[in-house]
């Protein structure tokens, strides 16, 4: 078993992840085969693409090659609106344990529904597809469809002070039932996709071990823990079902972690990262669920992962060397950065050339950078 070391994974990962900037086709960036997050109104999504292409005129916002949904763990992708179709029966739960750990459901909750756990994934499902035949804001078409499915489905929403559909049911729903999100709407806006496909009646199961073998491929080496952590379920069902094969075993920093085998090579002799990039809040190279490897300290990993509001990431050399955030005032951008340690001069030049970058992507004409004690 090759044992690798931490840096050449970071250097691996980043090369995997198109951040040396080989190419300017958002469509054929690699994180798209997983799909790439978006952090509802702060261009994330596209700033996650001209962090890879070097380029501000590229939106994934404003492109009808990309569908945005809820996917992955009920969050909001981009994925490509050629594959979306493809993707959903690869979102079905498996069994029904799969199904109550993407609901993050107890089993005693399923049973006071009166129905299997993937039943009642496809009871709304179904339930959705009636009640949103248009653009509905996510409130009108959570209350169109509380009014359709049984009432075990429904929860008492403090926030809302009302009930309705439970939440995270209605995003696992969704794109099963056919229905995208409307990029850069507020609030949330479900939409029908063209040619609306069917619910799937069954779970594809090659389909889904693809989405793991992603996962690898982009944030391996990697577990199968890991990899449930991306796409919602539990290391026990991926292990078992969805795990793929042909995969090499490394060893790193004294764990056993696997990619695909064809990858190994790369693994081994990656390229330098010699590189300084902005990443964006929720920017695929940070969905890793290895966090540790990424950010050793765990006070810095507080920093960037928080349960509410993430800043972006300083990646300079290989590392995680800071965050950032940006406030706009009219046209004019202000980035803060906050360094992990001190950054040479030439960094920091660069640092202020991605500014520019971040700047464009979000519409502002002027950018200042703030260091610390600026």
């Amino acid at each position: 078993m090759p044992d690798v070391q931490r840096a050449q994974v970071l250097a691996y990962r980043i090369a995997a992840h198109g951040l040396h900037r080989a190419g300017t086709d958002p469509a054929a960036l690699a994180v798209l085969d997983l799909g790439v997050q978006d952090v509802g109104g702060r261009a994330t999504a596209s700033l996650a693409v001209a962090a890879r292409t070097g380029s501000a005129a590229l939106s994934l916002e404003d492109d009808e090659r990309f569908t945005l949904a809820w996917t992955h763990r009920g969050a909001p992708h981009y994925h490509r609106a050629s594959e979306f179709p493809g993707l959903l029966p690869a979102l079905f739960p498996v069994d029904d344990a799969d199904a109550l750990a993407r609901l993050g459901w107890r089993p005693a909750e399923a049973e006071a529904a009166g129905m299997p756990a993937r039943e009642i994934l496809l009871t709304a499902a179904r339930s959705l597809r009636k009640a949103v035949g248009h653009a509905m804001t996510k409130g009108a078409a959570s209350a169109a469809v509380t009014r359709l499915v049984p009432d075990a489905l429904s929860r008492w929403c403090r926030g809302c002070q009302a009930t309705h559909i439970h939440e995270q049911l209605m995003r696992l729903a969704a794109p099963l039932a056919g229905l995208a999100l409307v990029p850069g709407a507020s609030p949330a806006t479900l939409v029908p996709v063209p040619g609306r496909p069917r619910i799937p009646a069954e779970a594809d199961v090659p389909g889904a071990t693809g989405t793991v073998q992603c996962y690898l491929r982009l944030h391996g080496p990697a577990t199968a823990g890991e990899a449930a952590g991306f796409v919602g379920s539990t290391r026990a069902i991926v292990a078992g079902q969805l795990w793929p094969g042909d995969l090499a075993e490394v060893r790193v920093e004294g764990r056993t972690a696997h990619l695909p085998a064809d990858r190994l090579a790369e693994l081994e002799h990656p390229p330098e990262p010699d590189l300084v990039r902005l990443l964006p809040p929720g920017d695929p190279y940070l969905q890793a669920r290895d966090r540790a490897l990424l950010v050793p300290e765990k006070a810095r990993q507080q920093e960037l992962w928080r349960v509410l509001g993430n800043p972006g990431a300083l990646l300079a050399d290989g590392e995680i060397a800071g965050t950032w955030r940006a406030k706009a005032s009219g046209r004019r951008l202000e980035i803060t950065v906050d360094p992990f340690r001190p950054l040479p001069r030439s960094v920091r030049a660069r640092v202020e050339a991605e500014a520019e970058l971040v700047a464009a992507v979000r519409g502002q004409d002027k950018v200042a950078v703030r260091w610390p004690g600026s």
